[in-house]
């Protein structure tokens, strides 16, 4: 009798595009147990290779490092859709200011904050 062994959970290959999000895991640093091995990520730049595979240029948004040559299948798409969950959601017609949801207020926020400092420069 043989012992069943479970498949693979397999992902269908994902092509992601500049500027999507993703999480992303350093294969080596999870493997080997290291910490810091998972991290949110930007996606930079695309490098087609002639075998078909494409991976990709990453920058970590907690520390602005580089993460070169990232491949697919260890990234996973942050959707849009998630991040905007609350705002989409949220009953903006209440009756008074004061009764703003938190959704709202964060966004208040977040648009005061980045207008009140002078704009950078984007990273080269």
């Amino acid at each position: 009798m043989h012992a069943h062994i479970p498949e693979a959970v397999t992902t269908a290959p994902v092509t992601y595009q500049r500027d999507d999000y993703v999480l992303y895991r350093d294969p080596e640093r999870f493997w080997l147990g290291k910490a810091g091995h998972t991290a949110v990520c930007r996606v930079d730049a695309l490098i087609p290779f002639t075998s078909g595979e494409v991976r990709y240029t990453l920058t970590r948004l907690d520390t602005g490092a580089r993460i070169t040559s990232a491949r697919a299948r260890y990234m996973r798409l942050l959707p849009p859709a998630d991040a905007m969950h609350d705002i989409d959601t949220a009953p903006l017609d209440t009756g008074t200011p004061a009764d703003m949801t938190p959704a709202a207020v964060a966004w208040l926020t977040a648009q005061t904050a980045t207008a009140s400092r002078r704009p950078e420069l984007p990273r080269a």
